[in-house]
């Protein structure tokens, strides 16, 4: 994963964890409608969407996304 670049399209992104690139899309969108709460983060590069690529790693970690314990 050290060679991505900083910031990945849609498509790169998609293709680093092996989805489609309109279910990685969704996932933006998910971001974006729960204000952050759940989905995949990016950042608004003019009018581009881009995933950094320490978001994309936190999001592909599963102890990431793991709810905390009781």
């Amino acid at each position: 994963m050290d060679e991505l670049p900083p910031f990945l399209t849609v498509e790169q992104a998609a293709k680093a964890m092996q989805l489609g690139r309109s279910k990685t899309y969704e996932l933006t969108v998910e971001y974006e409608a729960s204000g952050g709460a759940s989905g995949l983060p990016f950042v608004w590069l003019g009018k581009q969407k881009r995933i950094p690529r320490a978001a994309l790693l936190r999001y592909m970690d599963p102890d990431s996304r793991r709810p905390p314990a009781a």
